[in-house]
């Protein structure tokens, strides 16, 4: 009688076997890469992911866009600010979270808006430059914008008085929900409509307050040519003074 030795897998067995646990080691992964990004208070780039959850930072990058294929039509998504991950519900069930719990949300003001698209548009930028651009005295709309940590000292140019340059940051970018600043709208694609834009800046940072809707930025000065003309208003064919609209 002859000893019967244990049937060898096949080839086939063998490569299911392997497929079937690195299937399984990928949903543990996916379900690992859930539960952090959705503890994380902040977005965390690929590399601290892969740290995280051991594996290269091309393996989590993959894992993230996977996990953001399976956010698919949800309520939250798996988006991409700054160069990292984070989770977040999706903009258009905003107004219903809204009644669950209210966003802290600040307003900025008109010229505090067209300071911030103009560093994100001519970055790195300086003060006078900005104001040259303005034609206004840009004092307060700029420390505004570093206060909010929208902008930020990025060096000095190498022009007489090493003025200080700016940029945008990465607050700015996850606040308008920018991977980069590549993804910023093309000049020429950007809609002549002034109201239109002006809804598009409110949908995203809030309505500018009241007080400064129609007024200067607290600080700000009017180029000459301006001030003059609210000095001394041109008067109309009647000798009546004409209103000056701002």
């Amino acid at each position: 009688m002859t000893d019967q030795l244990p049937e060898a897998h096949s080839p086939t067995q063998a490569q299911e076997q392997t497929e079937t646990e690195a299937g399984a080691e990928r949903a543990e992964k996916l379900a690992a890469l859930e539960a952090v990004l959705f503890m994380a208070a902040e977005p965390i780039s690929a590399a601290e992911l892969a740290e995280i959850l051991e594996v290269t930072p091309g393996q989590a990058q993959q894992l993230a866009d996977e996990l953001a294929e399976h956010y698919t039509g949800r309520g939250i998504q798996i988006t991409r600010v700054a160069g990292a991950y984070q989770v977040c519900t999706r903009p258009q069930y905003g107004p219903f979270v809204a009644k669950l719990h209210k966003p802290e949300r600040f307003r900025l003001s008109r010229a505090a808006l067209e300071t911030l698209a103009i560093v994100a548009y001519k970055q790195p930028i300086t003060r006078p430059e900005i104001e040259s651009i303005r034609g206004v005295n840009s004092d307060s709309p700029v420390d505004t914008l570093a206060q909010y940590e929208l902008i930020r000292d990025a060096g000095r140019k190498d022009a007489p008085g090493r003025p200080v340059l700016y940029r945008t940051t990465d607050n700015f970018l996850g606040h308008f929900g920018l991977d980069s600043v590549e993804d910023l709208p093309r000049i020429d694609a950007i809609p002549v409509d002034e109201a239109a834009a002006r809804a598009e800046a409110t949908q995203s940072l809030g309505p500018p307050r009241e007080d400064e809707e129609l007024t200067s930025e607290p600080g700000e000065q009017a180029s000459a040519p301006e001030a003059e003309a609210q000095q001394h208003p041109p008067e109309g064919e009647s000798g009546e003074t004409r209103e000056q609209s701002i």
